[in-house]
């Protein structure tokens, strides 16, 4: 699931599409950002914590999938207890399109929906996230407004999305944040909504390790990329799990296979294991946790041999991330990283397989007990495409400097 946590600032679509441009978390353009005054090391722990919580929360997933949904939710009046925020909260009685979902409502019925039925006469929600926070509230379906140029707007109709009333830890309060924009493959998510099935993006290398704005298309504005230029690799589906899966068969580095027996990657009984793209987890995770073979250790190794191999000088880890060198005047010849999914390679060029600190660099990857994540880091400019429609992952290299305008 992508998990967006900030508002759009304009919007720009056709008929069967729509872009937003995004602010991320921690750029200069978001309210979330807060690390212009931490130093290089302090961002890049904020970077692993983050990545820990998102492993932390892919595992709560596949143990409690109904605790968590793509759900679109804005804190709504009458709140209850509800966290501060620096816009006005929305009132619901200002809308004339706003209506309660029904307790008829599919969504609304059976054990593995989305929403609650309660004493037969509302339909209600609550969503959990890793690290206890917690909203609930009303199940609600409005006309959601985009601006599609400085003269127009564009309207879509009869979206379902969480009307909260009380939370509970939420980590975006005191912020312009109201709430969050859930796209997953669950049919309450505001891509399952969409008349399109497909939506895409592309992070532009992370300046100073400051995330930079993005366009998010959905759509007919989604680029339809030649096939010579793109590659494509199936979802897997997960039993009650709505991340995106993906099957990854093998890892290389700087081009060496490494071999990783067939299931090295594969999700396990106890739910754990297996292989996500996430644009929330920051750094990339390898699990540490593989059946017979240590993944993660296997991945430093090659790491390790090849800047041995090229005479780096190793020195003592930076924060979580255990393989760092001293950075030579000059040195280009970083290693790059291959992901080998299922009819698909996806190389990382090295300079984005690396954090680079003034004269030092570190590999960006980090152990977890809980999953294979392929994280935003490694998503630098890379166009990626979630097709809902084919159950698929398209990818392709792009300089993603020029989607954001």
């Amino acid at each position: 699931m992508l998990l967006f946590q900030h508002p759009f600032w304009f919007s720009t679509s056709s008929p069967t599409g729509l872009s937003l441009r995004a602010s991320v978390d921690d750029s200069p353009g978001s309210p979330l950002y807060r690390i212009e005054s931490l130093t290089i090391d302090e961002r890049i722990q904020r970077f692993i914590n983050i990545t820990n919580a998102r492993a932390n929360y892919l595992h709560l997933a596949t143990v409690d999938p109904d605790s968590i949904r793509g759900l679109t939710w804005t804190q709504c009046l009458p709140c209850q207890k509800c966290f501060q925020q620096r816009l006005p909260i929305f009132d619901p009685r200002s809308s004339t399109t706003y209506a309660l979902l029904s307790c008829d409502h599919p969504l609304c019925q059976g054990t593995d929906s989305a929403f609650e039925c309660e004493d037969g006469r509302v339909c209600i929600y609550n969503a959990r996230y890793a690290g206890g926070a917690l909203t609930g509230g009303l199940a609600s379906v409005d006309t959601f407004h985009f601006p599609a140029d400085r003269h127009r707007i564009g309207s879509y109709p009869d979206i379902i999305y969480g009307c909260s009333h009380a939370s509970q830890d939420i980590f975006f309060q005191n912020s312009e944040v109201s709430g969050i924009f859930g796209l997953s493959k669950q049919p309450e998510s505001f891509i399952s909504q969409f008349s399109a099935s497909r939506f895409s993006y592309c992070f532009a290398p992370f300046d100073d390790a400051l995330p930079r704005p993005l366009i998010l298309k959905f759509g007919d504005d989604v680029p339809r990329l030649p096939p010579p230029l793109v590659r494509t690799t199936l979802f897997i589906q997960v039993p009650g799990d709505t991340h995106f899966h993906l099957e990854l068969l093998d890892i290389s580095v700087a081009q060496h296979r490494i071999g990783f027996p067939t299931g090295t990657f594969q999700v396990r009984p106890d739910g754990r294991g297996g292989c996500v793209i996430d644009s929330g987890a920051l750094i990339t995770v390898i699990d540490s946790n593989t059946p017979g073979v240590n993944a993660y250790v296997q991945v430093m190794r090659v790491f390790e041999a090849y800047y041995g191999s090229k005479g780096l000088v190793r020195i003592p880890p930076r924060q979580d991330l255990e393989l760092c060198y001293q950075l030579p005047p000059n040195f280009k010849d970083f290693a790059t990283l291959t992901f080998h999914f299922n009819g698909a390679d996806y190389t990382v060029a090295g300079k984005f397989v690396n954090y680079f600190y003034p004269g030092v660099f570190c590999v960006a990857i980090i152990d977890s007990n809980v999953a294979t994540l392929l994280g935003a880091w490694q998503q630098q400019n890379k166009r990626i495409i979630h097709d809902l429609g084919m159950g698929a992952l398209q990818f392709s290299d792009e300089i993603c400097n020029n989607d954001v305008g």
